[in-house]
């Protein structure tokens, strides 16, 4: 993108939208307190569910994602296609680094599917089905993130070409950084199985 002003424009939607933090919000809503203190501390679907609410967690999944898909096409539909690359990365960052949250957010999975849905949508079937089976099959919610956005990022490179690869794959970089704890416990074999512990 040749235009910085249309770039900064398009990071700045990407951010903000990305950046409300529907997981704190509507368990406060719901009476809970503060969503970060429990579980891994995370405002993310993952630890809402650890409250024991499967419908707040389910929502906070939809919310999460659609701001990213949100993100997308907002973005491109003000500033162009090429626009849409930028606010994707803007959207996952601002899901894990809140301004209003001292940038301390999410890991990004849910918003980065709702990026890829709104990027390119077999990315996101890919991405999708990817986790679904993982989660079925070893019920650990971790690794079937990660799968899905290996996946994801390989689809993406297939189907495609530069302007979707490069940005599903710096957000799957990005989110598999933010997921380095739970990649040590997966070598380890420690890491619990969805709903339990961190």
């Amino acid at each position: 993108m040749n235009d910085p002003t249309t770039a900064l424009l398009s990071a700045a939607i990407g951010f903000l939208l990305g950046s409300v933090p529907f997981g704190l919000l509507l368990t406060r809503a719901a009476g809970l307190g503060d969503i970060r203190a429990i579980g891994s501390g995370n405002i993310g679907a993952t630890n809402v569910l650890r409250t024991g609410n499967k419908k707040l967690a389910a929502a906070t999944l939809a919310l999460d994602f659609g701001k990213g898909a949100a993100a997308i096409w907002i973005a491109r539909a003000l500033l162009g296609p090429e626009a849409a690359g930028i606010a994707a990365v803007a959207a996952v960052l601002g899901h894990c680094h809140p301004p209003w949250l001292g940038f301390r957010g999410g890991k990004g999975v849910a918003t980065a599917l709702g990026v890829f849905l709104g990027l390119a949508w077999p990315v996101f079937v890919a991405a999708a089905l990817t986790w679904l089976a993982m989660a079925k099959l070893v019920k650990i919610s971790s690794a079937s993130a990660l799968a899905g956005l290996a996946v994801a990022t390989a689809v993406a490179a297939a189907w495609g070409g530069w302007p979707l690869f490069w940005p599903v794959a710096l957000i799957t970089a990005y989110v598999y950084a933010r997921h380095h704890a739970n990649i040590r416990r997966l070598l380890a074999g420690t890491e619990p199985r969805i709903g339990e512990g961190k």
